[in-house]
């Protein structure tokens, strides 16, 4: 009886020495900022693809998966798409000083990457040269490069070495073979031809005048612009149109390019209108995250994940959200919705890079333009990361998001349309 006695002591010591040993541990464990979440999540992103792009290796070890109803075209071009939507999203983080915190060695680290990347993209001799001069998806993802460009122009084109730079803008003019489809693809196209604007090379300004007129033609109200004549019920007003729209517009109105249909307004008045345009949409994203940190799945390319939010962060960015929206409130909605997707690891595959699918892998939600190449646009969603981690976006206290107040009980403000 007396050594059951003494067991039985023993048991109970030894657990309990583990559960003290397990709160000691839960609250020695630091916990992460939001910030550092981005940016760990940014760099778990991006790492694989500049890492291996920086030494010429991107096609030689990433693995590609395309969509099931894949159309036929060359597979090659998944490693464009890889890297201009990644280079777009990350552009502005990149863009920050350098400094000795742990953020700033992984971002000079990946600036370092890049720099040798971009490079690779554009050497014909390189093997990880991009498919520039076949199909006419490299209009699109051309048209992310050129944004990366836009958005960082001191970090990631000012230094690379004069016969890069001429092989971008001749890739970029080569371009123009490509006959854009009537919908946001003329954005693309006046992307490209703006960013040779900005660099003061030979562009064609009928494509950007073009993709302004029918940008305008196409707006149905209410934040919500139409893909096309037909309006479709999708994010690419997140994917491409908002965004691309007003990084034209704003790249126009530094240049004082004006355009001939002065009826119109100035191109300084269609930036501001658009800027409204886009913080319309921006209230209605946030409005879109549930109590639960999700968000509706609807539309076609929902595999570009947290794309979706691309105007919402560029606004926070830009230091523009409109007035019905604090920063807290947004952070802690991105942040929200970010943990929830990127805790499933089946978003990516064995060697870290992003597979087919929007919470988890689900190859089967993928269309027939689509492989893992263009996942990489869920990188648009780190635009904020641009502000300094000193900024109030970063700072401010965490606030309950729209619908998380609405549904409990909360006061909340009403919803109503606007005009612009």
């Amino acid at each position: 009886m007396k050594n059951k006695i003494i067991i039985v002591c023993a048991l109970l010591f030894a657990l309990s020495s583990v559960s003290f040993a397990q709160t000691g541990k839960k609250k020695n464990k630091k916990e992460i900022s939001d910030r550092e979440y981005w940016v760990e999540t940014a760099y778990k992103i991006a790492a694989p693809v500049l890492s291996n792009m920086s030494k010429g290796e991107l096609k030689k070890n990433m693995q590609i998966e395309v969509s099931p109803t894949w159309d036929g075209r060359n597979k090659d071009v998944t490693y464009m798409e890889c890297f201009g939507r990644l280079m777009s999203g990350i552009a502005p983080w990149l863009s920050l000083p350098d400094d000795d915190t742990e953020e700033g060695k992984k971002r000079k680290q990946l600036r370092e990457w890049a720099l040798k990347s971009y490079a690779h993209s554009v050497d014909p001799s390189s093997p990880d040269y991009l498919l520039w001069r076949s199909e006419g998806q490299p209009l699109v993802d051309a048209a992310y490069i050129a944004s990366s460009f836009l958005r960082a122009p001191e970090q990631l084109w000012e230094p690379l070495d004069e016969v890069t730079k001429e092989r971008y803008i001749k890739e970029f003019q080569q371009l123009r073979r490509i006959d854009p489809p009537y919908s946001n693809w003329l954005l693309f196209s006046a992307m490209v031809e703006t960013f040779l604007l900005k660099v003061d090379a030979q562009y064609d300004k009928f494509r950007i005048h073009t993709a302004i007129r029918k940008i305008n033609e196409w707006y149905v109200g209410d934040g919500w612009y139409s893909d096309g004549q037909d309006f479709a019920f999708d994010y690419y007003n997140s994917y491409v149109i908002h965004p691309m729209y007003v990084q034209v517009l704003q790249v126009l109105t530094d240049k004082k390019i004006g355009m001939r249909d002065r009826a119109s307004g100035s191109v300084a008045e269609n930036l501001e209108k658009a800027q409204k345009r886009m913080q319309r949409f921006g209230i209605i994203l946030e409005r879109l995250i549930s109590p639960e940190a999700s968000f509706p799945v609807f539309g076609r390319s929902m595999t570009y994940r947290m794309g979706v939010f691309q105007p919402l962060s560029m606004l926070c960015w830009k230091e523009i959200l409109p007035k019905e929206l604090k920063e807290g409130q947004v952070r802690n909605a991105l942040t929200g919705v970010m943990k929830r997707m990127f805790s499933i690891e089946e978003n990516f595959n064995e060697g870290g890079f992003l597979q087919l699918g929007f919470a988890g892998h689900q190859a089967d939600l993928a269309d027939w333009y689509s492989n893992n190449g263009s996942m990489y646009i869920t990188s648009e969603v780190f635009l904020a990361l641009g502000l300094p981690a000193d900024h109030s976006f970063w700072t401010s206290e965490p606030l309950d998001w729209t619908s998380k107040k609405a549904w409990s009980g909360k006061p909340f403000p009403k919803d109503h349309v606007v005009h612009y």
